[in-house]
């Protein structure tokens, strides 16, 4: 009996310590499974912050080379552009080429004109003054205006020979036409108002502004001599059709003829 109560204790006891050691055994296998989920956890997460690195790099490489490409579209712009602007710069260095060539010609050939240039004004000068007096003062005061341009530094040569050749041209306008224009004549000491009138350089008259007298220019003797009043009426007529207030018509007028050496 007491063996048997013996063997039962000790089964008892080793079915406690068996119990007990699968409990032991059951904890130690959660707390493996705890740390391995723990584990798992912490891998998830370094994945998971793997890929957010691996995105984040990916857009900045994405952005890199948009970069990378804008900087190399805008190489090719620029080379582009400085190839156009070196083909611009070497055709404005052959055109200064040109123009400085121009230009030694054109001192060159000043050395010519200019002396020219002063003939022409003394020629004009003197002919004003062999010339009908007709608007005497007024070229004149011309080729003194001619004069004053030629000592002006502001003035270009191609200018200052435009206008030689404009007063030329004027002078040459006179000589054409019937024209009159009003002024005052110097009569015995007296100024009188008249109206000028010449054909061209054929005939200079002038007519008083109440239609009652009227002189002719004798050029040889620089004098004006009182004309007959059977001319007063038709140089009235010819004022009248310079200035386009009557038609045209055949007029009776005097004129100087140049006499003859015997």
């Amino acid at each position: 009996m007491t063996k048997v109560i013996k063997r039962t204790k000790l089964a008892a006891t080793l079915m406690g310590v068996m119990a007990f050691a699968g409990t032991g055994v059951a904890a130690a296998q959660q707390v493996d499974v705890a740390k391995l989920q723990n584990e798992e956890k912490k891998i998830l997460e370094a994945d998971a912050q793997s890929q957010e690195k691996v995105n984040s790099l990916f857009e900045q490489s994405q952005d890199l080379l948009i970069e990378y490409r804008s900087v190399v579209a805008e190489y090719e712009n620029l080379k582009v552009y400085n190839d156009h602007v070196q083909r611009l710069v070497n055709d404005q260095e052959a055109t200064l080429a040109s123009l400085q060539k121009q230009i030694d010609g054109i001192e060159r050939t000043k050395q010519g004109v200019v002396p020219l240039m002063y003939e022409m004004i003394d020629a004009l000068e003197q002919f004003v003054k062999l010339d009908i007096p007709i608007h005497r003062e007024k070229r004149m005061e011309r080729v003194e205006g001619l004069r004053d341009i030629m000592d002006s530094a502001n003035v270009s040569t191609s200018e200052q020979f435009r206008q030689i050749i404009e007063a030329y041209q004027t002078e040459m306008d006179y000589g054409s036409g019937l024209i009159s224009y009003q002024g005052n004549l110097e009569v015995d000491g007296e100024q009188v108002a008249v109206d000028y009138f010449h054909m061209g350089r054929v005939a200079f008259l002038a007519q008083s502004l109440d239609l009652r007298n009227a002189w002719i220019y004798n050029n040889e003797t620089d004098e004006w001599t009182a004309l007959e009043d059977e001319f007063i009426r038709p140089l009235t007529q010819a004022i009248r059709m310079s200035r386009k207030q009557t038609a045209y018509d055949l007029v009776k007028l005097p004129v100087f003829a140049a006499e003859s050496a015997e």
